[in-house]
């Protein structure tokens, strides 16, 4: 069984896959989308769906610090919402505070590279860690 796990941005999804026995999460890439012209980079991320023979999709929620859901918890719904229908695999939504920040962190700490460079891979780490974390919480 293959999870994805997907950081839904308005302009990027981060990508991550699970193992087959679902114990790690590894970022695979960041497909362009843009919200405001209706483009969320369906056709591409069909192609990883078959080629990973996905059987279950993660999306991070951004949640407030507050518990509160804001209108990016709306827009990461209603991506879910439409994959769902689109590719006919069940969506589960993962609180993602956080992640992005911890990505982040771990980048300058660990990778230590340029703000330019991290602002290319961030998405999907933050998916990794979107993903680990349901693994972890799940399995």
């Amino acid at each position: 069984m293959r999870i994805m796990g997907l950081d839904v941005g308005s302009k990027t999804v981060g990508v991550a896959i699970s193992d087959p026995l679902g114990f790690t999460a590894q970022g695979l890439e960041i497909i362009k989308i843009d919200e405001d012209k209706n483009e969320y980079g369906f056709e591409h991320l069909e192609e990883l769906v078959k080629e990973y023979k996905v059987d279950k999709f993660v999306l991070g929620l951004p949640k407030n610090m507050n518990n509160t859901s804001g209108p990016r918890v709306e827009a990461s719904k209603t991506y879910g919402e439409k994959i769902e229908k689109l590719f006919n695999i069940p969506v589960l939504y993962q609180d993602e505070r956080l992640t992005t920040v911890e990505a982040e962190r771990m980048l300058i700490e660990q990778a230590d590279i340029s703000r330019g460079k991290r602002k290319k891979v961030i998405d999907k780490l933050a998916a990794q860690l979107i993903l680990q974390n349901y693994l972890d919480r799940t399995f």
